[in-house]
């Protein structure tokens, strides 16, 4: 395939990132492990941003992350320790936290109410937004890659095999996923009871991104995408260090993806592509640590790691 890809020098530097965290985090007598944020995560409809502040829950901002008050009730515990672990329905209000040494839950209504997960300890996982909402497909963490899966809302879990790496599900009985020890993608279609590879190619994120029907799964070179629900997969044009994302902004065409080279932006479905904003000073694109989104109304980027405070970005 051949198409243009056109960089735009971005002037700013990355010390216009703005700490938003440390008046939430400095109040704790008892700093988290590995705090004090390790999550971060936008509404893209609202703009309300849910930040995690390691062992303290989750923090909610209606105004950009000028102010927060935690959201939880108390239902959420430990940390996020990968970009993959707060799965935001992308039309709003619905989200799901995969968390790792503390309590998962959900909230379907923006943060208001929460139902706690039966299951936790989980690195990531995918969500059946556009089917029933209530699918869940998950990697234990430390399991030996052992996928486990809900069909209400995280009432119930059901175990299924070792040897995974990264998962997602595109419907209540369709999911996909990759293998720690075998190249390329495998596809169930029916809830994981059989597999079968669909691709060769292998992609680095942990979780693919599923809008208006399609998948979006970044490899680390680009973005492989699917039009069928993961049975066919093709390359799209896209920055060579693409590793998280895509973040969707008005429409398919219009999203940003994440790499070491920073916030990447496309307007015209990936023909073409601008610097957005650089990383914050010592964040990577690497798979444990960094969280990044971007509210894309308000055109905000926003990043959290294990270790570091929250920040964020306004053009």
């Amino acid at each position: 395939m051949l198409s243009l890809i056109l960089t735009v020098p971005l002037l700013a530097t990355a010390e216009e990132w703005v700490n938003i965290s440390d008046s939430v985090t400095t109040q704790f007598t008892k700093p988290g492990t590995y705090g004090p944020t390790a999550g971060i995560a936008v509404d893209r409809a609202s703009g309300d941003v849910f930040m995690i502040a390691a062992d303290y829950g989750i923090w909610k901002s209606s105004d950009h992350g000028k102010t927060f008050a935690r959201a939880d009730d108390k239902t959420i515990g430990g940390r996020c320790e990968t970009g993959w672990a707060l799965q935001f329905d992308p039309a709003g209000k619905r989200l799901f936290c995969f968390m790792i040494y503390g309590s998962s839950a959900a909230t379907a209504d923006g943060g208001k109410t929460w139902a706690k997960s039966k299951v936790s300890h989980l690195d990531y996982g995918g969500v059946d937004w556009a089917d029933t909402g209530k699918r869940l497909l998950a990697l234990r963490h430390e399991s030996g890659g052992l996928l486990t899966t809900s069909d209400d809302g995280g009432t119930t879990w059901t175990d299924l095999e070792k040897g995974f790496n990264n998962c997602g599900v595109f419907d209540r009985k369709t999911f996909v996923a990759t293998k720690a020890k075998e190249k390329g993608i495998f596809r169930s279609a029916d809830a994981g009871a059989t597999w079968t590879q669909v691709s060769t190619n292998t992609p680095s994120a942990a979780v693919p991104v599923v809008f208006k029907g399609a998948g979006y799964w970044a490899t680390g070179k680009g973005i492989l995408t699917s039009a069928d629900k993961g049975a066919k997969w093709t390359e799209l044009n896209a920055p060579a260090d693409t590793s998280f994302g895509p973040y969707f902004g008005k429409d398919e065409k219009h999203f940003v993806v994440v790499g070491k080279s920073g916030f990447h932006e496309t307007k015209d479905g990936g023909k073409t592509w601008q610097l957005a904003a650089p990383l914050p000073a010592g964040f990577s694109a690497g798979r444990v640590g960094p969280n990044y989104a971007w509210d894309p109304n308000a055109d905000i980027f926003y990043a959290s790691t294990m270790g570091k405070p929250a920040f964020k970005w306004q053009r």
